[in-house]
């Protein structure tokens, strides 16, 4: 029952003139917190993934917030507006308005009819969260996650009517939802449609509701939809499954599955776009004599040629060593920062022989400093 339900903004922790931005990181933390994945075996988290999946997919919905903040949880429900039983009793709408101000005025007060509650609807994009290690991102992988939706229910087919029974037309308004009523006035006979309150507006009676969706025709469950993560996808961008959503209303099409991207940090690589940065600690020696050391890369370890007289923050670039652009071809580059790691704790033997070389080297030997000494001396004088 709908009032069962948590208020959607508390679910999210939020208020109602939440920007979209802050809705979007409110349920991000949210989705994080309660995901499956991090919460194994846990049914209260699984059900609060579940109820946060939900709020996000109403609340992210410009139309469906409208009618949410209106009418609350009901104003949301796939049957909404089909019995007319959600405004407190008023069984008209405000189509009825406009048809009798149109014959009065000649138009102009918004009107026209209400939709055919029998047409057929598009389903509701449902969402859901899939988390990716730094490399699964970057080369693209397989990924199931689990989704909660509502599908026409297998039982009945979607009838509503109990298996080996079906649905009948509806004898007040023969099967199309409405039903005219007219009115006396001084301007003459005036007529309008109303929903049948016969059949709630669905056109159809059934006797022997289905037991398994009590006479819906529709299920709310949780399946595993396995999910296609491309080469090169990054942390919050959403993968869009056409199709994946709710199921439609009256043979409408289904709604979309709306997934987004969590990747975790790496230990060594930081992206930057399509492009990966890392940092590399060499000694002193290494720095100054140069020498051959080891890269790690995505595709595994290489070798680099650092040269005589490194210095501190150093960078090269390796190319063709990032991330797979998404849907082009080609790779970003990798990007190597040089750190050069002064000793600690050194023993007094190698202290001594530090001295012994500090002393054989000279102001030619330190080029950087030579020239900064000489600034001083310009500046203060000797």
């Amino acid at each position: 029952m709908a009032e069962d339900k948590r208020d959607y903004y508390e679910v999210l922790g939020v208020d109602k003139s939440v920007s979209d931005d802050d809705l979007k990181k409110a349920y991000r933390k949210a989705a994080k917190k309660y995901h499956p994945d991090l919460n194994p075996g846990d049914k209260e988290a699984e059900k609060s993934f579940k109820e946060v999946n939900e709020a996000y997919e109403v609340l992210s919905d410009k139309e469906k917030r409208a009618r949410y903040d209106q009418f609350g949880h009901a104003g949301v429900d796939p049957n909404f507006g089909a019995g007319g039983g959600y405004g407190g009793g008023f069984t008209g709408d405000f189509g009825d308005l406009g048809d009798i101000f149109s014959s009065f005025f000649g138009g102009g007060f918004g009107g026209g009819r209400r939709a055919n509650p029998n047409a057929p609807r598009r389903g509701n994009d449902t969402a859901a969260t899939v988390n990716l290690s730094f490399e699964e991102a970057a080369k693209g992988c397989k990924k199931t996650v689990k989704v909660t939706k509502i599908d026409n229910c297998k039982e009945c087919g979607g009838s509503g009517a109990e298996k080996g029974t079906s649905a009948k037309t509806c004898p007040v308004c023969h099967g199309t939802g409405q039903v005219a009523s007219t009115q006396r006035t001084p301007f003459g006979v005036m007529q309008t449609q109303q929903v049948c309150n016969n059949c709630h507006g669905s056109g159809k009676i059934i006797d022997k509701p289905c037991h398994t969706c009590a006479g819906k025709g529709r299920i709310r469950h949780t399946v595993e939809q396995s999910v296609d993560i491309p080469a090169g996808i990054d942390d919050g961008q959403v993968i869009n499954l056409r199709g994946g959503g709710d199921a439609g209303v009256n043979g409408g099409p289904a709604g979309d599955l709306r997934i987004n991207v969590n990747v975790r940090p790496h230990p060594i690589f930081e992206r930057r776009g399509y492009d990966v940065y890392c940092e590399i600690p060499i000694t002193f020696t290494q720095a100054a004599l140069g020498d051959e050391i080891v890269v790690p890369t995505l595709d595994g370890k290489v070798k680099f040629t650092i040269h005589e007289g490194t210095q501190p923050g150093d960078e090269f670039k390796l190319r063709g060593k990032g991330i797979q652009r998404l849907n082009y071809s080609g790779k970003g580059d990798e990007y190597v920062k040089i750190a050069v790691e002064v000793p600690k704790e050194l023993s007094k033997a190698q202290k001594e022989k530090l001295k012994e070389f500090d002393k054989a080297t000279d102001e030619k030997n330190y080029k950087k400093r030579k020239g900064f000494s000489d600034k001083i001396k310009e500046f203060f004088g000797d």
